[in-house]
């Protein structure tokens, strides 16, 4: 049975898209099957792995809206044990048409539920906002990552996403846990940069990875290429540094 991870901060620019493509493609390479769930309508998930989103006419937005079987909205990618269920800009309405809905914040959990017994990991690439959609990320996920940047503001805002986590926790979803915090564009040159590592390892503890995601350009080009990092650069930092944190997170699952 797979695990759903959601990767969920209401700040932009932290690096979410980045962590989801790249983990979810180093864990397929270790031979894990995985499977991302695009959930932005900004749809960068999907033109990260190659997906033209406006020539594939199922997403998520049919699985939440139109009943669909979510098997046929699942796209291979590249990379070999990799899936997505791609997004679309339609998904911004999915938001108001949601709230008549009858159990409306379920309506993604019985979309992946079924699929958990296919995947070894379904990773859910939440908006930067905690709208209805993030909501029901939230509500499906069996934990959550939070990537963390390691920049000023970094723990603005993290506050409100523990809050909501809890609402979520007491309300919806009482086993939804923190798999962790990940710290991200991280530049060792800068004291900037230490120091909220120093404050979010003394904050969180043992809830942050030891893996830390360094500042790299070929994790910025990749995309454009429509490729997850390791196809662009294997030997990148970026590489390592993702294919260290699917490992850690592989033990961390034995445990």
């Amino acid at each position: 049975m797979g695990k759903i991870i959601a990767l969920a901060n209401q700040k932009g620019g932290v690096g979410k898209t980045t962590t989801t493509i790249n983990l979810a493609a180093s864990l397929a390479t270790l031979k894990k099957k995985v499977l991302i769930v695009d959930a932005d309508p900004q749809a960068n998930a999907s033109s990260g792995l190659g997906i033209d989103v406006r020539k594939h006419g199922m997403g998520i937005y049919q699985c939440l809206l139109n009943n669909i079987d979510p098997t046929t909205a699942i796209c291979s990618t590249e990379i070999k044990n990799l899936d997505i269920i791609p997004s679309h800009i339609d998904l911004v309405g999915a938001e108001i048409e949601l709230v008549n809905m009858k159990d409306r914040d379920v309506v993604l959990r019985s979309v992946l539920t079924p699929l958990k017994a296919h995947y070894d990991y379904i990773f859910i690439d939440c908006s930067p906002s905690l709208g209805l959609i993030t909501v029901n990320s939230l509500t499906a996920a069996d934990s959550v990552i939070i990537p963390v940047q390691c920049e000023y503001f970094a723990l603005e805002g993290i506050s409100k996403l523990l809050n909501t986590i809890k609402i979520i926790k007491s309300k919806l979803n009482p086993d939804l846990a923190i798999e962790g915090f990940l710290l991200t564009m991280f530049d060792s040159r800068l004291r900037l940069a230490n120091q909220v590592y120093m404050e979010v390892k003394r904050h969180f503890e043992a809830m942050v990875f030891d893996t830390v995601i360094q500042r790299n350009v070929k994790l910025c080009e990749a995309p454009s290429y429509g490729k997850p990092v390791l196809l662009y650069d294997a030997e990148s930092k970026g590489t390592l540094n993702y294919m260290q944190l699917a490992k850690e997170l592989i033990k961390k699952n034995k445990e």
